[in-house]
């Protein structure tokens, strides 16, 4: 029978809760287990953002994925989600950068690792969205390199450069819609690279002149004080370079939905090459076609509890090889 238990573990101070999913196995029996990271801000084990009605449970349903292989995962509640909340990072969530999200990760890859179900040998990581580009900087730094590592809809550039492709795409699309001039998209989009070279140089941030949606997109990297710190040190990552870095050898797998309007093909691409040309093997680069950033195809609606066959599919090759036999 699969069970779920509750776990917790202590980082920089913290106590983090989160929770093993172990499938059915034989007494004794040892079994390949995955380390599931969620995406950007507030996320919990689960992959929802209640505070924003965001509830897809993406990473419990990565999790079930899994499991009907046979393979065990621990998935975790990060800061300032879930039961973990803020820890000591409550009174000054300034105080975060990326370091400090990579060493909760790295706490939680060593509890994994530790538990009596886990094979040492067969440790996997999974990341979705910016858990991807975390899953590729921890792959490279833990002791006991991960057999393979899966990057779902991950951040494929540098967090500011994905932003600049956001809200373009966001402007080619109003374009398109008729509801603003191209001459009016030209002048938003330099002016968002401006923008985001201001805030690159450490200089204040002008977004006058901005179309409101536009704006509001810069909100809460640029324009966030408690967020400046974390938004520097993760925009420092290029995830091509990281990808250099993975041991030859790992078992590889990116997926990139052609709905996903937050991981345009155009910065998947080098990513998945710098992995290949770094030795890894594996699936490689899937293109999961009419799927969207949550693994929804079209009618799914943002909280249906549900991932798309295709994306499933994925997902299982990359980890087959680790099933029990």
């Amino acid at each position: 029978m699969n069970t779920d238990r509750d776990i917790e573990f202590d980082a920089d101070g913290t106590t983090t809760y989160g929770t093993v999913h172990v499938p059915a196995h034989r007494d004794g029996q040892r079994l390949a287990a995955a380390l599931l990271l969620a995406g950007s801000g507030p996320t919990d084990r689960d992959g929802n953002v209640p505070r924003l009605g965001v509830l897809p449970q993406t990473l419990r349903l990565l999790a079930a994925a899994l499991g009907d292989l046979g393979v065990m995962s621990l998935r975790f509640d990060k800061y300032f989600s879930g039961r973990t909340g803020g820890g000591r990072f409550a009174t000054d969530p300034s105080a975060l950068d990326l370091d400090v999200y990579i060493r909760q990760a790295t706490v939680a890859y060593q509890t994994l690792a530790g538990q009596p179900e886990a094979s040492p040998g067969n440790l996997l990581i999974a990341g979705h969205s910016e858990g991807g580009m975390y899953a590729l900087l921890l792959a490279r730094s833990v002791r006991q390199t991960p057999a393979g590592v899966a990057l779902i809809e991950p951040q494929a550039d540098q967090l500011l450069s994905l932003i600049q492709l956001q809200t373009d795409q966001l402007l080619d699309a109003a374009v398109a819609a008729g509801t603003i001039t191209a001459q009016a998209a030209a002048q938003n989009a330099a002016a968002v690279e401006h923008a985001i070279g201001q805030f690159r140089a450490g200089e204040p941030v002008d977004t006058s002149g901005l179309l409101p949606d536009v704006a509001r997109m810069l909100k809460p990297e640029l324009l966030s004080a408690a967020n400046a710190r974390y938004v520097r040190t993760d925009d420092a990552v290029s995830p091509a370079v990281a990808a250099a870095g993975v041991a030859p050898g790992t078992r590889v797998l990116v997926t990139v939905g052609t709905r996903d309007t937050r991981v345009p093909m155009s910065a998947v691409r080098p990513l998945a090459d710098a992995l290949a040309g770094a030795g890894a093997t594996g699936p490689g680069l899937r293109v999961l076609d009419g799927v969207d950033h949550f693994l929804h195809l079209p009618g799914t609606a943002l909280n249906d509890a549900v991932l798309a066959p295709d994306a499933v599919a994925a997902v299982q090759e990359w980890a087959r090889p680790y099933a029990p036999v």
